[in-house]
């Protein structure tokens, strides 16, 4: 809706030309002329007024009527001179001339814009795909291409600096990790786990419909990192803590006890997290001072996006860390035993010799 070009308009303007010789022989003068000319077009600046509840000025002109003004008003308006009044088309033509627009340059290049905003309830990503398909099957005259910016630029940009974000921080947190536990399988399957709660986040996002939102999900998706992280940190140093302090028990007990000592907390923090933002992922909003509950606000609809990637992606995390993770740490030790493991041979039988 409310699409619009810079495109130049197409039109006349007239451009008035004055008998300067025929004027003086008639005693009309330039400065009567002009105002003439004023009177039945723009009209004639008399000065300018600020009414008292605005901030700009008002132009006040004098001018014709409605009905004495326009063009065509040349042939009949007469002014005075020496002579009596003379009829103003008699030292004055007029000539239609193609309308000069303005043309927009950016480094050299001539732009048109095009400008639109999507209808409600239509997503501008959508259209914005349609149009580039379009685009791409109809071919467009040599020296013409296409950009899309505005909405749809500012977006790449944000992905880009998410992106960079949440690379920086999980360089950041596999250093930290590597230098903590001082195992590079253990700090691997801590990253992997904020990159697989992602798929949490995309089913929750297509279960329920709702858009892919670049800043609201994306940093959605940096924030839950550091909690999924957490989660799985205290998980494992709890296992290398009890695989120290036991080493009498097997690995199945170690894992077994670890997913014991954590299912508290790890369940405390996702039903505290998950049950504040659930509100706002069910787009509802509570005004504590006004007694009321709000259905679809502004304030509700802004953060959803946000609020529901934690969500979808927390209630993901929570099934990797107690059941995936715990699994993971056991694969190493299952494949160290099958590789040792030797196959035994089976003694043959000899045949006997019956007499």
């Amino acid at each position: 809706i409310d699409i619009d070009d810079t495109a130049p308009i197409p039109g006349i303007e007239w451009e008035i030309k004055v008998d300067r010789a025929q004027a003086a022989m008639l005693g009309a003068s330039m400065a009567e002329i002009g105002t003439a000319i004023q009177l039945m077009t723009n009209g004639v600046f008399m000065g300018d007024y600020r009414p008292n509840d605005s901030e700009e000025e008002v132009d006040i002109r004098v001018r014709y009527p409605i009905e004495y003004r326009g063009i065509n008003q040349l042939d009949t308006i007469r002014i005075s001179t020496v002579n009596g009044p003379v009829p103003i088309s008699s030292f004055v033509t007029r000539e239609a001339k193609p309308k000069v627009g303005s043309i927009q340059r950016v480094n050299g290049a001539r732009v048109v814009l095009v400008r639109a905003n999507p209808a409600p309830g239509i997503i501008a990503d959508n259209k914005l795909q349609e149009l580039a398909q379009y685009m791409a099957d109809v071919p467009l005259v040599n020296g013409v291409y296409y950009q899309f910016r505005g909405a749809n630029e500012e977006q790449e940009q944000s992905a880009a600096f998410l992106m960079q974000a949440f690379a920086l921080s999980m360089a950041l947190m596999a250093i930290l990790l590597v230098t903590q536990f001082n195992s590079y399988y253990q700090s691997l399957l801590i990253l992997s786990a904020v990159l697989l709660s992602t798929t949490g986040v995309l089913l929750g996002l297509l279960i329920t419909g709702q858009p892919f939102s670049v800043m609201l999900t994306g940093i959605g998706i940096v924030a839950l990192a550091g909690i999924i992280v957490n989660n799985n940190i205290v998980l494992i140093d709890t296992f290398n803590h009890l695989r120290k302090r036991h080493k009498e028990w097997s690995l199945e007990e170690i894992i077994v006890h670890t997913g014991v000592q954590r299912l508290r907390p790890v369940f405390l923090t996702t039903f505290t997290t998950g049950f504040g933002l659930l509100p706002l992922a069910m787009n509802i909003s509570f005004d504590l001072f006004g007694a009321e509950i709000e259905f679809g606000g502004p304030i509700a609809s802004q953060w959803q996006g946000l609020a529901s990637t934690i969500v979808f992606g927390l209630s993901f995390a929570t099934i990797l860390t107690l059941i995936v993770t715990p699994s993971m740490l056991a694969l190493p030790a299952r494949l160290r035993t099958m590789i040792r493991r030797t196959p035994q041979s089976i003694p043959r039988a000899q045949p006997s010799l019956s007499s």
